[in-house]
C-alpha cells in the first residue's frame, strides 16, 4: 500500500515503513548534493529526517509519520546524487516500524 504526505511517497510493506521523496520533489529542488539524516532513532510527525542542499535549495524534509528508524539510505549519504534516480532502490530516504496504522491510513492515496 503506498501514500502521498509532504511531497514523499509512503510504501508500506508488512511493519515496514519506506519514505522516498516524490518525481515532483525530486523536480522542484535540483541535483542534490550533499544528505544529512537524523541521527535519532526515533522520530514523531513533522521532526527532520534529512536535510538536503541541492541545485535550487536547500531543504529540511519532515516525516509524516511518528515511529522507529530501522534504516537510513547510507548509500545517499555518501553519494547524495542517488535521491536523483527514479529508481527506488536508489532515491528513498528511510525505512520507519511501530507506525500508528491510523495515522499511515488518513494520509493522501498514491
Amino acid at each position: 500500500m503506498k501514500k502521498f504526505a509532504n511531497y514523499l511517497l509512503i510504501e508500506k510493506i508488512d511493519d515496514h515503513y519506506t519514505i522516498s521523496m516524490t518525481p515532483e520533489l525530486q523536480d522542484d529542488i535540483g541535483t542534490i548534493g550533499y544528505a544529512h539524516f537524523t541521527e535519532n532513532d526515533t522520530v514523531a510527525v513533522d521532526d527532520v529526517i534529512v536535510n538536503l542542499e541541492a541545485s535550487k535549495t536547500v531543504i529540511s524534509i519532515l516525516s509524516p509519520l511518528a515511529g522507529k528508524i530501522v534504516e537510513r539510505n547510507e548509500a545517499a549519504r555518501l553519494i547524495p546524487d542517488l535521491l536523483n534516480s527514479e529508481k527506488p532502490e536508489y532515491n528513498w530516504l528511510l525505512v520507519l516500524t511501530d507506525v500508528d496504522q491510523v495515522a499511515f491510513e488518513s494520509l493522501e492515496d498514491a
